[in-house]
Formats: structure tokens, C-alpha cells, sequence
């Protein structure tokens, strides 16, 4: 079966701030998405998920690689063909406070994408503001107020019925949680998982979080200073990693239970400048198990069971 997204080789290069050089902000990524899947990605910040969650909607393009929809290669299409493409992959940001305009009330942020894209009359467009707006738990009497009058959680569900409003296949979720209060991210991540349900959506879920990515994803890439370093299903992710940093990430993951905390995996040092990547393996400056094969040798993916990991040492090969 034709998966619903692919990626093939993506990379995304920068000029470094001198000029001199580049910065692989993304360095030849493949991943593929199913219908109905949610696909996580998570890693520290700044090692490229938004970048790649960009491109997989050619909000910017990539220097190099693909991405397939449904089979067809988005960066081939030309501007029409793309505009109408937008209607099936829509994206929700991070900050709820910036991404909506405080010059348009609820009615007309929700509304936009319908006008753009001609569809209904105004009274059909008014109807389905009043419709997404229950959908996501909102009074639809408040979509005359503007957006500094909602709260951040509020204001996220705003962003989430603007991004359904087309009735797209895939959404892009940058990060839709890390700007609220933990008792706010539950509700909003509940109400992902009922649209999900009830539209027949498929999300790529961005965040640093893994305990988020955990409860959301059925299937988890792990990103490291541009590359992904471990995916597979999220259970064999989550529950068993294969690759020194997934199992750093997840040791740093809150436990309530006294009885199941485990001592944390401590990594050395920082992140590597992305302006100068080392040699070999991008984590051996920093990974707790590295040899001289890992400052020499850079690793390709091995399989392991259901997931597969950049490791010189997986087992199961």
C-alpha cells in the first residue's frame, strides 16, 4: 500500500554564519507515514524537527531529497497544483499566541482557509465556523471576540479548527503542547486524539517531549543534530531503544511510581556546534558507550526486531 507521506533523502543546508561553510539542519532524512497513523518526532531543540516539519509540507524547500503524497512528488508540482495540494496537509504551530492574527475575530481566523480556497457561500462558510468551533470545544457564540481574549489552551483550539476547516488528510503538529500548562496539554491532546478518531486524520506529532510523543504516537523517529539516529513502532522505541541517546531521553521522563524509576542515563557535555559536526557517529563525543569504530566510522541504520537505529553496537543485525 502507497503510503500516505514520504520522505526520501530529505537534507536542508544553511550558510554558516560566516559564510565559510554550511549547516546541516536536516541531513538526509527517509520516513514514511500510513493513513490514520501519528507519527512522532522528538530530540532536543534545535536538531532540526520544525525544519523538517516544514519541508514535509514545502513551507520551505529542501536541498536536497523528495516528498510524496500520496504517491506524488510535491516538490515536481507547480504552484497551482501545490495551492490545491494545501487543502490535504495543514499544520498547527507551536505558539498559540503568535500564530493567529489579533486583527481578525475567531470567525474570519477559521473562515480564511474556506475563502481562500472558494469554498462555500459566506452563509455555508459561517456554518462551518459555527460547526469546527464545537468540534473542538468551543462556544460557538465566541467566534465574534478576537484572540487576545482566549486563553493560550483556547487559542490552540482555535489553531486546530482552522487547520481541520478544509477537511485535510494529514496535519502537522509543530510542537502544539509546549507552550501550555501541563493541565492544558491533557485536554488539547485528548481532543487530538477524538479529531483523529471521528476525521480520519493522520498527524506527524513534532516535540521535545518524549512522555508526550509516548502517549500520542504509533510510531516514533528520534532525531539527533540533523539525522534520525532510532524509529520503529513506538512501543519498541519506547520500550526497548536500541540507540544510547533514545535511552537517555527516556531515563529523563518523570516517573510517579517510586518503584519503577530507574537510575537517569547522564550524557556529557553539549550538543555539537551544527556548524562543525565530528567525524564518524554525531554523538560519540557525548555517548556513554563509544569506541574508536564511532570517532572513525559514521554508522548506518541497523535493524533490530520491529526498529532500527545509526548504532554501531544494536544487536539483533
Amino acid at each position: 500500500m502507497t503510503p500516505l507521506l514520504e520522505a526520501r533523502g530529505l537534507s536542508k543546508f544553511f550558510p554558516s554564519r560566516d559564510g565559510k561553510g554550511i549547516v546541516r539542519a536536516v541531513n538526509d532524512v527517509s520516513l514514511s507515514l500510513a493513513q490514520g497513523e501519528t507519527l512522532g518526532i522528538v530530540g532536543e531543540s534545535g536538531c532540526g524537527k520544525s525544519t523538517l516539519a516544514r519541508m514535509l509540507m514545502r513551507l520551505i524547500e529542501p536541498s536536497e531529497g523528495k516528498v510524496l503524497f500520496q504517491g506524488e512528488d510535491l516538490m515536481s508540482l507547480p504552484n497551482g497544483a501545490m495551492r490545491q495540494r494545501r487543502r490535504d496537509i495543514q499544520i498547527v504551530f507551536q505558539d498559540p499566541y503568535a500564530s493567529l492574527d489579533p486583527r481578525m475575530n475567531i470567525a474570519q481566523i477559521i473562515a480564511e482557509p474556506l475563502e481562500i480556497h472558494g469554498i462555500g457561500t459566506r452563509a455555508e462558510r459561517a456554518a462551518r465556523v459555527k460547526e469546527l468551533t464545537s468540534l473542538v470545544g468551543l462556544d460557538p457564540a465566541a467566534a465574534s471576540r478576537y484572540p487576545h481574549e482566549f486563553s493560550g489552551g483556547q487559542r490552540q483550539r482555535i489553531g486546530i479548527a482552522r487547520a481541520i476547516a478544509l477537511e485535510p488528510k494529514l496535519v502537522v503538529l509543530d510542537e502544539p503542547v509546549s507552550a501550555l500548562d501541563v493541565s492544558i496539554q491533557s485536554q488539547i491532546l485528548n481532543l487530538l486524539d477524538d479529531l483523529r478518531t471521528r476525521l480520519r486524520l493522520s498527524y506527524v506529532f513534532i516535540s521535545h517531549d518524549l512522555s508526550v510523543v509516548q502517549h500520542v504516537s504509533d510510531r516514533v523517529a528520534v532525531m539527533y543534530l540533523g539525522r534520525i539516529v532510532e524509529d520503529g513502532p513506538a512501543e519498541a522505541v519506547l520500550g526497548a531503544p536500541k540507540h544510547p541517546y533514545t535511552e537517555a531521553l527516556i531515563s529523563a521522563i518523570p516517573e510517579i511510581d517510586p518503584g519503577r524509576r530507574k537510575s537517569p542515563v547522564l550524557l556529557s557535555g553539549d550538543p555539537p556546534n551544527p556548524e562543525d559536526v565530528p567525524s564518524g557517529c554525531a554523538f560519540s563525543p557525548r555517548c556513554p558507550l563509544v569506541q574508536d569504530i564511532c570517532r572513525r566510522e559514521a554508522p548506518g541504520f541497523r535493524q533490530s526486531g520491529p526498529s532500527r537505529a545509526r548504532c554501531h553496537f544494536v544487536e539483533g543485525t
